[in-house]
């Protein structure tokens, strides 16, 4: 029995230092443009019995009656608008409502919520981040061309770029039907890893940015109570060692 529980707490251990984990990263995240958090998902493992079927010889009267613990799953991208925030700036755009920005860098399409562009050498629209490798796509999937001489940049609502009283692009705005299809992949992008994308119905919000949707106060009390928790953990498993140890000192000496 203590060797179970040895086990169950040290599986709570692994659990809230997961969590402590996803909440750190969301954490330095907090001032990402439109960053979104990441959920630790937790489930209650099964009892090994129930678990695998090769596991009914080990069948027990107390022990299946018990919890099998806790087990890690995959993290889950929470895809919630962040608030929009006004910066001035020609070139920044927020998304209000869903959808997401479609760029690429030549060979590889990703999708982001990350308005925050600039105009590279060639005259492309392309993301402020990772240096300026990632191209605006218009909603025909082209490359989208400014000119300085043409005038001022603005996006209106319905997507449509202009520069001056000239219209140059429209964005499209796209979505997946199912959202657990799109996968983090760095540089604060998602990739489609099954099904298609198809036309969104948010509304581009010019010179605005969004920010990220993590809450860092409700974060920073998870972040606390995770690390009680883990605390709390490590003290059951020095706790069982320790009557462990003294059942097998005391066996010694009777025997």
């Amino acid at each position: 029995m203590s060797s179970y529980g040895l086990w169950l707490s040290a599986a709570g251990m692994q659990v809230n230092q997961h969590r402590q984990t996803v909440l750190a990263n969301n954490m330095a995240n907090i001032d990402t443009t439109a960053f979104k958090q990441d959920l630790a998902r937790i489930a209650q493992r099964p009892v090994e019995s129930r678990e695998d079927a090769a596991g009914l010889e080990f069948m027990h009267s107390v022990l299946d009656g018990m919890s099998g613990g806790l087990e890690v799953k995959a993290s889950q991208h929470d895809l919630s608008q962040g608030g929009i925030e006004r910066t001035g700036r020609e070139m920044d755009m927020a998304i209000d409502g869903e959808g997401f920005f479609t760029v690429s860098d030549g060979t590889t399409t990703r999708y982001t919520r990350n308005g925050s562009l600039s105009m590279n050498r060639e005259g492309e629209l392309v993301l402020s981040a990772g240096g300026g490798r990632w191209r605006m796509l218009d909603e025909g999937g082209a490359r989208i061309l400014l000119q300085a001489e043409r005038g001022r940049l603005s996006v209106a609502q319905d997507g449509v770029v202009r520069q001056g009283k000239e219209e140059i692009a429209r964005i499209g705005l796209v979505k997946s039907e199912d959202a657990t299809s799109l996968r983090k992949v760095g540089e604060n992008l998602f990739e489609l890893t099954r099904g298609e994308m198809v036309r969104a119905g948010g509304r581009i919000e010019k010179e605005s940015l969004e920010r990220s949707n993590f809450d860092s106060m409700r974060g920073l009390a998870q972040m606390i109570e995770a690390t009680r928790a883990y605390e709390l953990n490590a003290n059951m498993v020095r706790m069982q060692d320790d009557l462990t140890g003294q059942a097998i000192s005391r066996v010694g000496r009777v025997a």
